[in-house]
């Protein structure tokens, strides 16, 4: 039996350079009518199950719902998982629509906890202390401040493998230290570029983004993983893809059926 991905879609939104997420209607809602320069972004973590673990790519906005839940934890639920049974948080970067879900806030006791308290997170090093450093308004570093006194982190440096079968690779290039992983398992690869691959279109065109720290980086290193990922039929998630979250090459490859 193979591995399970589940998408945890928190909706679609705009970004402009103001740095905030506003919810689009993809039905209603006109792009133009949105800040020149807005992009328009699905914000969707996902869920891998593995045979040894339920592992939880990034947390999202760390939304809470008109009944004071989290929203990643109301859709964990209404997959059927339990927020208790997540065994690893793999943290690409610590950007606010990837880290808001890390912890959760406890308006009676006024402190916070993390949202996932049985899972070991992992996570660079340098970008934890790199997000305290640059702050707001890209970080917000209340939401993982747990993360600098707590046992259930792990940090990691560079490239490395945990548990022997999840590869992780220090990239940089959307941020100074963003890093991307690999689930292997059988003869399956499943593959988060976060928001070094975050979109279908983006792997298929050239081009560098303002918004990358090293967009040329970034651009090389799409055209290696989607040369790679063809060459060994990996499965692609993309976290900002509003129509494609998860993509997989066909035999022969399906190029253009988007």
């Amino acid at each position: 039996m193979g591995m399970t991905i589940v998408p945890l879609s928190e909706g679609t939104f705009t970004i402009d350079k103001s740095k905030l997420f506003v919810p689009f209607d993809v039905g209603n809602d006109d792009l133009q009518k949105r800040p020149i320069g807005s992009l328009l972004v699905e914000v969707q973590p996902f869920v891998v199950i593995t045979s040894r673990d339920i592992l939880l790519l990034d947390t999202g906005l760390g939304f809470s719902n008109d009944d004071g839940v989290l929203q990643i934890h109301r859709n964990l639920v209404d997959n059927g998982i339990s927020p208790l049974d997540i065994t690893k948080v793999l943290i690409s970067h610590l950007h606010k629509d990837h880290a808001g879900g890390i912890s959760l806030a406890d308006p009676i006791l006024r402190s916070r906890h993390l949202s996932f308290p049985h899972a070991t997170y992992y996570l660079q090093k340098q970008e934890l202390n790199f997000a305290f450093q640059k702050g707001l308004p890209s970080y917000i570093p209340s939401e993982f401040e747990l993360l600098k006194s707590t046992a259930n982190v792990e940090f990691v440096e560079n490239n490395g493998t945990i548990d022997g079968y999840i590869r992780y690779e220090l990239t940089g290039a959307h941020s100074p230290f963003h890093q991307v992983f690999w689930i292997e398992e059988g003869d399956e690869i499943i593959f988060f570029g976060a928001d070094v691959a975050p979109q279908l279109h983006q792997m298929k065109n050239k081009f560098i983004a303002k918004y990358d720290f090293d967009g040329k980086k970034c651009m090389e290193l799409r055209q290696e993983w989607w040369k790679k990922g063809q060459d060994e039929n990996w499965t692609f998630l993309f976290y900002h893809d509003v129509k494609n979250p998860v993509w997989k090459f066909q035999n022969p490859p399906a190029l253009d059926s988007h």
